[in-house]
């Protein structure tokens, strides 16, 4: 099956060997985002309620360039460095997302890449 890489200026640039996301079929993967402000690939400026809304706005900016939207994300994956932003992290994603929400998992970390506390994958189904 044809894989298709997804790129936008409107997410940060990968920062390693990967792709912001990659089509196979009607499913889209997205790679792993941290709350960097895409214009200046730095950390967002604020507290973790302004970390966990860059890092909705950079998959958004990247589901947009794949041809679809937050809402067709069916699984995504959180990663924290500290489990107790969980509630924070669920009443920002009430606003990125429409119900029926994405399958979901939370893991606690110990560290994420540039010291950031906050990191989302996900994986969008844009078939019929």
């Amino acid at each position: 099956m044809k894989k298709t890489i997804i790129t936008t200026a409107s997410a940060p640039k990968a920062i390693g060997t990967y792709s912001q996301a990659v089509r196979v079929g009607d499913t889209v993967y997205l790679s792993g985002q941290i709350p960097l402000v895409p214009h200046s690939m730095e950390l967002v400026q604020g507290d973790m309620s302004a970390e966990i809304t860059q890092v909705f706005e950079n998959l958004k900016a990247v589901a947009e360039a794949a041809g679809g939207n937050l809402g067709h994300i069916v699984k995504l994956n959180v990663y924290l460095t500290d489990l107790a932003h969980f509630p924070l992290v669920n009443e920002i994603m009430a606003r990125y997302f429409p119900e029926p929400y994405p399958a979901r998992a939370a893991v606690g970390v110990a560290a994420l890449p540039r010291g950031a506390r906050v990191e989302m994958d996900g994986v969008m189904d844009l078939g019929g």
